[in-house]
């Protein structure tokens, strides 16, 4: 778990921070290993895959705002890792994926059901290793599971809903609403358990859980545009796969929004889910020139500047320059 980079250029801070994210990568293999080897194997089957462990990181780095991490920041931190791959687990299923992380996705490995329950079982894993952190941070992860799986079934939906008599505004700040319950919702969680077991005072540990779900929302923003503009990456997921499927993302609604007649054909295409490969790269080679990416970057921007805003009101520290340039370094994935 240590090939997550620590933002800023503190050597201290970047040491203390990738001995704290090797100890979560021990503490994860720890919990999660099993007496039946093949419920270990794939309980470990993408977390030994892989991935930016940018959860994890977040709380390392939020309780380096307060007094550094400990033995309570690593298990909160892995508790937040365990939720996050838990729900990849389900995603995959949902999606009908092939690949995650550059490896056979749990489902096209294990099938569906086996995937299905390899993610409960880590649901209720994180569940056991948040219990030994106290009530309080137990409440905060069953509401967070809440939220976030109210999120996605309100995304899986925006194709079965009109966005009301409000139009195009009102379903693209819906849309902000789903990714703060979708994505914000677990991200707010990590800063605010490294905040809280950091011993930050409380009105610390609110500013950093704001700062957390608004940097979520940009970190989804940032991927919804990459799925538009990336080529086919190293993980084997190729562009496209958010229109493919019909989702609503926000350089397709600022498309949609569009009442220039020479984007009918664009609007037609991403009207609804795109089966045919063709039609895919036509809607892509349409969306990339359009001006809905340029708006959907600078909204992303917008909210990249709101969560380093919030860092203002904190002692300057190294934690929190390392906070700022983590900021910088997701909006820029949307460039």
């Amino acid at each position: 778990m240590s090939t997550a980079a620590v933002p800023g250029s503190d050597d201290a801070l970047t040491g203390r921070v990738q001995t704290g994210l090797d100890r979560v990568a021990v503490r994860l293999e720890e919990v999660v290993d099993h007496d039946d080897p093949f419920i270990a194997e794939a309980n470990l089957h993408l977390a030994r895959a892989g991935g930016k462990r940018f959860r994890p990181l977040l709380t390392l780095l939020t309780s380096e705002v307060g007094r550094g991490w400990d033995d309570q920041v690593v298990d909160a931190a892995v508790g937040v890792e365990l939720t996050h791959l838990a729900s990849l687990y389900h995603d995959d299923v949902m999606d009908e994926a092939d690949l995650r992380r550059g490896v056979r996705s749990a489902n096209a490995r294990y099938g569906n059901a086996t995937a299905i329950l390899v993610g409960d079982l880590l649901f209720g894993t994180a569940s056991a290793v948040v219990a030994g952190l106290g009530p309080e941070a137990v409440k905060i992860q069953a509401e967070t599971f809440i939220r976030l799986c109210a999120g996605q079934i309100r995304d899986d939906r925006q194709g079965a809903t009109s966005p009301g008599a409000d139009g195009h505004d009102a379903a693209v700040e819906a849309y902000l609403s789903i990714l703060a319950d979708k994505t914000g919702s677990l991200i707010a969680t990590a800063a605010r358990y490294g905040a809280m077991f950091g011993g930050c005072d409380e009105g610390t540990v609110r500013t950093l859980t704001a700062y957390g779900e608004t940097l979520g929302v940009v970190f989804q923003l940032a991927d919804d545009l990459l799925d538009v503009s990336s080529e086919a990456d190293a993980s084997g997921k190729t562009p496209g796969t958010d229109l493919r499927e019909g989702k609503a993302t926000l350089p397709v609604l600022y498309a949609r929004g569009s009442s220039d007649p020479a984007d009918a054909r664009l609007r037609e295409l991403i009207s609804g889910p795109i089966e045919d490969p063709a039609e895919l790269a036509e809607a892509l080679e349409l969306l990339r020139a359009h001006p809905a990416m340029a708006q959907a970057r600078e909204r992303t921007l917008a909210m990249a500047a709101q969560a380093r805003s919030l860092l203002e009101d904190l002692e300057p520290s190294a934690a929190v320059d390392a906070l700022r340039a983590l900021v910088d370094g997701v909006a820029d994935r949307s460039r």
